[in-house]
């Protein structure tokens, strides 16, 4: 999803900004909607990632760090992002149980890669690679671009509706009745958004992913063990600051999940089918066998 598609989805959500304005306070509050929205979308564009990086918790790293696991993470990431024809991403941590993962920033020189702390205790080296991998094919992609730009003006949007209804709306479209309707239409259609975008862009990333880090069974591993632990640990953060759940790589918000319209990630089980079906492709194309995918899979991968 390239940048012309992050100008429609801005465009999207500024006609938001617009509507709500207009249907709040006529001609004026559609100036006043124009001018918020013109500054809102300017302050995504150069400030989402660090806004989003903030709301979660998430702390800057460098291979100096003391603890060797993190060290490791730190250079693997660094490798797969060589591998992959990208700049060095700026690395984060965040600290929790909960094992997840997400990228941002508007383009790959000032992209930027989080895990959580419960990621790298729960995870192989060589799942946490293939996490990190698909992480980067966000960042390849630009789709971190659209996914921190979406998250920050779908919260916009969701307070902006708040104020119709505290403000009363213009009584001449229907007052009360007006403002209820902006406060839970609004939010919803900026968060369809959110979700389609997602689930389209988690498959394409799954796919990269993949062959960043050489090994599909990598990816569709460490998938499984992120799902079981979003279900059964609790991200704080994430659960504080829901309209940016869709940036990782399965929803951190406890115990949902499902691939439907209201559903910000595509399911595990359809994921994990894909990379299956693209292994059996690789294998087929390079004349392997299922042991030598298992010997280099356990090798430590490229790096190692």
């Amino acid at each position: 999803m390239g940048a012309s598609k992050t100008y429609l989805l801005m465009a999207a959500m500024t006609g938001l900004f617009l509507a709500i304005g207009y249907l709040t306070a006529g001609m004026f509050g559609l100036i006043i909607s124009f001018v918020l929205a013109a500054g809102m979308n300017a302050f995504a564009y150069w400030n989402a990632d660090k806004v989003v990086l903030r709301m979660q918790g998430a702390r800057e790293v460098t291979g100096a760090e003391r603890n060797p696991v993190i060290r490791t993470f730190v250079s693997d990431t660094q490798t797969l992002a060589l591998h992959a024809g990208l700049p060095k991403p700026k690395i984060y941590i965040i600290e929790t149980a909960q094992p997840n993962a997400f990228a941002t920033g508007r383009n790959p020189e000032h992209a930027a890669v989080a895990a959580t702390t419960g990621l790298l205790s729960m995870l192989t080296r060589e799942e946490v690679a293939g996490v990190m991998a698909h992480e980067l094919a966000h960042v390849q992609n630009r789709d971190s671009l659209t996914m921190t730009v979406t998250a920050t003006l779908a919260g916009a949007i969701g307070m902006l509706a708040n104020f119709a209804l505290f403000f009363g709306g213009n009584r001449d479209r229907g007052g009360l009745i007006t403002s209820i309707a902006i406060m839970i239409f609004a939010p919803l259609a900026a968060s369809l958004v959110q979700f389609a975008i997602s689930r389209s862009r988690e498959y394409e990333a799954d796919r990269r992913g993949a062959e960043i880090c050489g090994n599909p069974a990598w990816l569709s591993s460490a998938l499984q063990k992120i799902e079981r632990g979003a279900r059964s640990q609790i991200n704080l953060h994430a659960e504080r600051h829901p309209a940016a759940a869709h940036m990782y790589i399965i929803n951190p918000l406890n115990g949902r999940r499902g691939d439907n319209l209201f559903s910000t990630h595509p399911s595990t089980a359809n994921r994990v089918a894909a990379l299956q079906k693209l292994a059996g492709e690789l294998r087929a194309k390079q004349g392997e066998d299922p042991a030598a995918n298992d010997t280099r899979r356990a090798s430590g991968g490229p790096w190692g």
